[in-house]
């Protein structure tokens, strides 16, 4: 009786993570998430987080990185993302302590009909001291996953990273001070060679979660690295797997904010780059509570990455009959606008735009407005007295495309107006205040 409550129970708290969240950054907006590792299979993107939880007296170490299990999401339009639910909790790994807390930054790969993920933990006392690393297996990108009874041997450390070269070898890369690397074999769950030690990287500060990839016959080795006080996204370029490597250059400056850490992936969907990384979106006061984002990633001529500019918009198309949030704008006006969390007492509710002098604007790119004509737009608004605000295409001064007044409410209210123009195709939206009423903004959808 027991087990058949306990297998109920694991079936709603499945069907309560399987979810989608629109594409913006944060990619993931119902939990804390971060160190994405995202990979192609079939004809979507998954990506592979650790998550991040709060840590209470008895449940990890108060005020640092805590995390006991894994999600998987996908996406196959880089917009939706969907939660397939916890695919490994640290209870359900042989070797690992049930209480280490210590589900740190995973990766997978496909080989020979099997999904591999790689994941360090805490051992138990059998294992040594500090992290290892283990390998789950299953038939599916979404699992299940079942652990291996041991981790893998001679690999001590943490952030494994799993790379499959043109002529079918496999190797693997992991942290622990130094950044190594090895060979695996064919079964994908032992070594092939016995590790090395990239040199000719920075000799000072943290240096961690390798990722490696090839392009156009040069292979790259990106990594995160504290060159100051908290940690950018670092690169070096070798002609093989193994190296040698030579230092490069940054692909992401520190946090503007101040967040310690970054972890990235990088990978191209459709003949486009993406970095996938992390920041402290939902927790600015506490960096050890992160989620993930991407952008997208371009290269030079001779092959050095352009370095990335954190943008609140992401990636992806957003269909104009969804919620658009234009709190995640591709640029806004330097006076007369601002962005603020909906409830600071629950901030996955997400954020508003606050305009607040006339002229004063916020831009929202890449909206999909199909061939279709729509009628009318709906925008989920409040503000103290008579507002008005102007929805433009291309931007502030482009075509009209609606106005809508906002009455003195005080509350937030779904608004309704018609549509004066119609446009078609993808296009950027700009929203602008016509009055110094303070107008804050939740979203728009068009219907």
């Amino acid at each position: 009786m027991k087990k058949i409550r306990l297998r109920q129970v694991g079936v709603i708290c499945l069907l309560l993570c399987l979810q989608s969240a629109m594409a913006q950054n944060p990619l993931i907006r119902n939990m804390y998430s971060a160190d994405p590792s995202a990979r192609v299979f079939g004809d979507s993107v998954y990506v592979f987080p650790s998550h991040d939880i709060l840590a209470t007296p008895g449940h990890g170490r108060v005020g640092w990185f805590c995390m006991e299990d894994y999600h998987v999401f996908a996406s196959k339009d880089l917009t939706e993302w969907k939660d397939h639910g916890p695919i490994l909790t640290q209870t359900n790994v042989p070797w690992a302590k049930p209480d280490g807390y210590s589900m740190w930054a995973p990766d997978c790969i496909y080989r020979n009909g099997k999904y591999y993920f790689y994941f360090p933990a805490t051992p138990d006392s059998l294992y040594g001291r500090g992290f290892a690393i283990g390998v789950a297996v299953a038939d599916h990108p979404w699992g299940p996953y079942v652990p291996q009874p041991t981790p893998i041997k001679k690999v001590h450390g943490i952030d494994p990273n799993v790379f499959i070269d043109k002529d079918g070898q496999a190797y693997l890369y992991w942290s622990q001070g130094n950044i190594y690397g090895a060979k695996l074999q064919d079964n994908m769950l032992e070594l092939a060679s016995e590790p090395v030690i990239f040199q000719d990287l920075p000799a000072k500060g943290l240096k961690e979660g390798p990722y490696v990839f090839e392009r156009e016959g040069i292979y790259y080795l990106t990594f995160p690295h504290v060159e100051n006080k908290t940690e950018r996204l670092e690169y070096a370029m070798g002609q093989s797997p193994l190296g040698p490597f030579k230092m490069t250059g940054v692909i992401m400056d520190e946090s503007a904010t101040g967040c310690w850490t970054n972890h990235h992936s990088i990978l191209p969907v459709k003949q486009q780059w993406y970095l996938f990384y992390h920041h402290n979106d939902y927790s600015p006061g506490f960096d050890k509570a992160r989620s993930i984002r991407a952008d997208s990633l371009s290269f030079n001529g001779d092959g050095t990455i352009r370095k990335v500019i954190p943008s609140l918009r992401g990636i992806g198309v957003t269909p104009v009959n969804s919620e658009i949030q234009p709190d995640r704008y591709s640029a806004i006006s330097s006076r007369g606008a601002a962005i603020a969390f909906l409830d600071t007492g629950n901030r996955f509710k997400g954020w508003k735009t606050v305009l607040s002098a006339a002229d004063a604007w916020v831009q929202y790119n890449t909206v999909d407005f199909g061939n279709k004509p729509f009628k009318s737009v709906l925008i989920q608004a409040t503000a103290e007295g008579p507002g008005e605000l102007e929805i433009h295409s291309g931007s502030a001064t482009g075509p009209l495309i609606a106005t809508v007044r906002v009455a003195a409410n005080g509350d937030w209210k779904t608004i309704k107006a018609r549509v004066s123009k119609h446009t078609s195709g993808i296009q950027n939206i700009v929203l602008v205040s016509k009055g110094n009423t303070p107008v804050a903004i939740d979203w728009i959808k068009f219907e």
